[in-house]
């Protein structure tokens, strides 16, 4: 899926508060996206965790 100007992008390396956001999302996992849809969210590249 490709989501462009409708994603929000956040470095969570320099932004210690969305690191934490990020973290309470993917229940500790330290991977990369995570993409939040509503109530849905997957963790890494092609959903996986």
């Amino acid at each position: 899926m490709v989501y462009g100007s409708s994603a929000q992008y956040y470095d969570v390396k320099s932004d210690h508060a969305k690191l934490e956001e990020m973290l309470k999302f993917s229940k500790g996992a330290r991977k990369v996206p995570v993409i939040v849809e509503k109530d849905k969210v997957t963790i890494g590249y092609e959903g996986g965790t």
